[in-house]
């Protein structure tokens, strides 16, 4: 089914809440834009797609999102240049990114024409809303969960389709502190963890909070069955850099397709960076670290782009990384910035525009 800007009905807020956010003091994620999108699954069809003031929705308690967790979500960014033009980043790989997600959890997928439209039509109604302060961008978050009702556990019959938006400033300042986990999984072989679901990430925040304890900021996870392989970091892809290559695990059925993963691969063969997408054994990188040929390690992802790491914990040993000049975390995420606010030349094709200034 095509669906195009006039089959969207606009309700625009009666008084906008723009006046009273601090656009130099953004938090992330928690200050929410006036308006938002809703499009609902019902009789075996998306429907009644419209722009609403943003506020609370109404759920019957019975709904099966509360007992069955049918939710899957995508995040990524507007931007604004310095002309006012607002851009996306790859918004199409959201948008199947979120069908692969929800088709793993019998969600309806949502046609690619109802998502760029609702999206479209969105930023254009908020676009007072993306910052233009260095750094910051409004952050969108597309979200699909189980609307219809019932205790029996099957799939619902009903889903509800939204995207909100909340302009935020950077997601992390500084370096971080890693801990490589022993014990806990973030996912298992035949499981969910290539989707974007939230279940996955409230099964990382009790190990994390274990770290926090310990003194680190964030887990790096392990895989599954013998926890000897590295995996992911926290709710990002990981990079390792050992010698001038750039390491980074292959995904699978338990890790995220990251589109900030895919990008650094691709600029860094651009750029001449050795890469090598493979399996990377924890015992690797402890003997990196011993000889010296341990560089940098940094996580991926939409929110923070690249976040570096400065050192990581593993069976009660703390490990330092050098700090390099030159670092390639610190050139990767110039290079990538510099494509999403239009300061630079996009020949990867990454860039879309959105509407007028």
């Amino acid at each position: 089914m095509e669906f195009t800007t006039q089959a969207i009905t606009i309700t625009k807020t009666k008084a906008s809440r723009l006046p009273e956010v601090d656009f130099d003091n953004l938090p992330f994620g928690s200050v929410f834009a006036d308006h938002m999108f809703i499009c609902e699954y019902r009789d075996g069809a998306w429907q009644d797609a419209r722009i609403v003031p943003y506020g609370p929705i109404s759920l019957e308690p019975s709904a099966k999102v509360f007992h069955y967790g049918q939710e899957v979500f995508e995040g990524m960014k507007a931007y604004k240049d310095a002309q006012g033009q607002t851009w996306l980043f790859r918004p199409l790989e959201n948008a199947r990114r979120l069908n692969k997600s929800a088709a793993r959890l019998a969600i309806p997928e949502v046609p690619e024409t109802l998502f760029m439209e609702g999206l479209k039509t969105l930023l254009e109604v908020d676009s007072d809303w993306i910052p233009t302060q260095a750094g910051s961008s409004l952050y969108i978050r597309p979200f699909i969960f189980a609307s219809g009702t019932g205790f029996h556990a099957s799939p619902a019959d009903a889903y509800t389709f939204i995207i909100a938006c909340a302009p935020s400033g950077a997601y992390f300042s500084g370096k971080v502190d890693v801990r490589i986990e022993e014990t806990y999984s973030r996912a298992a072989n035949g499981g969910v963890g290539y989707a974007k679901a939230g279940g996955n990430y409230a099964g990382q925040f009790y190990p994390t909070h274990l770290a926090k304890e310990a003194g680190f900021q964030q887990v790096v996870w392990t895989d599954d069955n013998t926890h000897e392989f590295i995996e992911e970091a926290g709710a990002m892809n990981i990079f390792i850099r050992i010698g001038d290559t750039l390491l980074t695990s292959p995904t699978s059925d338990r890790i995220l397709d990251g589109i900030t993963r895919k990008s650094i691969l691709t600029l860094a063969e651009a750029e001449g960076i050795a890469t090598e997408v493979r399996k990377i054994r924890v015992s690797e990188l402890l003997e990196a670290a011993a000889n010296g040929t341990l560089k940098e390690m940094f996580g991926a992802g939409t929110a923070a782009v690249v976040s570096p790491i400065s050192g990581f914990g593993y069976q009660g040993k703390r490990y330092a990384l050098p700090e390099l000049e030159d670092s390639y975390a610190a050139y990767i995420k110039k290079r990538i910035t510099d494509i999403q606010y239009n300061r630079a030349e996009d020949p990867f094709g990454w860039r879309y525009a959105v509407g007028g200034k």
